[in-house]
């Protein structure tokens, strides 16, 4: 693995000192880090809530580093920031779901110029946590057909077989197991269904989906309803970003023949180890995550979210601002504030390495 190092976190209010200041390999001069910016105007762009965090904070660093400049980011969902990015009525979108092929060659995209391709960079990576309530316990070892019978509600008990047999040290309850799960249409929820039909598809028979597809189980209203109704419960697990894991109990999930617990590390690797999906022009980085990877390190239950941009745009503005504004967010210090603000998973050197030829092309 190639990942990124940091020595210490890095505050949302010191970013912009560190956009002047430094001098990091991966940071594009185009990213704004010059006090004497240049750059003036305003950027439109607006979807996925998941990135809402993030996008606050690398809005807030960005314009102190370039005052001139406005970003707008609207969280108004994934699917409406890509209609609004192909209506033309924002200059990028983020989204929890690259474009399909058939999608892109059907489509027309209002702010780019004729026959220009888009890019789609994987700079929002996030953990999803397995967290439990049981008394006494803070971890546990969990395969993938185990939180499948558990959340299917086939594994009813704490001290089912199937849960002590992977931890044997651990003093399990004979206690009734309560699995919440996202009630609203969720980004978290289609990751972890994801997660379980990939690696545990004779278990988890159900497609990957926003709505949760099984009965049973107990329903809450957003990622802090579930963290309450995990928090408040007793004998519960759920899941969750695992920036909102809090001093709850987490799983290990198994992978080959480790159990690998959730980090930024294991997280940014799992995507590394996954193949681009296939025929997409340069630039067009969207991933086709290997949930059911045994590779050593790597952590599946993730959510990748992306920014999607034009390669060239009829407006020259627009091109200005959108390639500094990405090539900010996926450098060092972009993704140290995103890490800081949001909990997710800094990109590898790896992944930097080709989104930033995506983003220096911009024109």
């Amino acid at each position: 693995m190639n990942i990124k190092r940091y020595g210490f976190p890095l505050a949302v209010a010191a970013a912009a000192s560190l956009l002047l200041t430094s001098c990091a390999a991966n940071e594009s001069a185009a990213s704004g880090s010059d006090s004497d910016s240049s750059l003036s105007g305003t950027l439109i762009g607006g979807g996925a809530s998941s990135q809402q965090a993030a996008q606050e904070a690398w809005v807030a660093a960005f314009q102190e580093a370039n005052p001139d400049v406005t970003v707008e980011y609207a969280p108004e969902g994934s699917g409406a920031g890509r209609e609004n990015f192909m209506a033309g009525a924002s200059s990028f979108a983020g989204s929890d779901a690259a474009f399909t092929s058939d999608e892109i060659s059907s489509g027309e995209f209002a702010s780019c110029a004729a026959d220009s391709s888009i890019i789609e960079i994987p700079a929002y990576i996030s953990p999803i946590a397995i967290v439990f309530n049981v008394d006494g316990i803070d971890s546990l070892n969990l395969d993938a057909a185990t939180l499948a019978g558990i959340f299917s509600g086939e594994i009813t008990t704490w001290n089912d077989e199937a849960i002590t047999s992977q931890n044997p040290d651990a003093d399990l309850p004979d206690q009734a197991i309560t699995a919440v799960h996202r009630s609203d249409e969720s980004g978290t929820t289609e990751n972890f269904t994801d997660y379980l039909h990939a690696a545990a598809g004779d278990i988890w028979d159900s497609e990957a989906s926003e709505t949760w597809p099984y009965d049973g189980g107990e329903g809450a209203q957003g990622t802090s309803g579930v963290i309450d109704a995990v928090t408040n419960g007793t004998g519960t697990i759920g899941y969750a970003d695992a920036s909102r894991a809090g001093d709850l109990g987490t799983v290990a999930v198994g992978v080959g023949d480790e159990y690998v617990p959730y980090s930024a590390e294991a997280a940014a690797a799992i995507v590394d180890a996954s193949p681009f999906a296939e025929g997409r022009e340069d630039g067009d980085l969207a991933i086709e995550l290997d949930r059911s990877s045994t590779e050593a390190g790597v952590y599946p239950i993730v959510l990748v979210s992306y920014l999607i941009a034009c390669s060239e745009y009829e407006d020259a503005e627009a091109a200005e601002l959108t390639k500094a504004y990405l090539s900010y967010v996926i450098s060092d210090e972009g993704q140290a504030v995103s890490e800081e603000a949001a909990g997710t998973a800094p990109i590898s050197s790896t992944l930097f390495d080709k989104a930033s030829t995506a983003v220096e092309a911009i024109k």
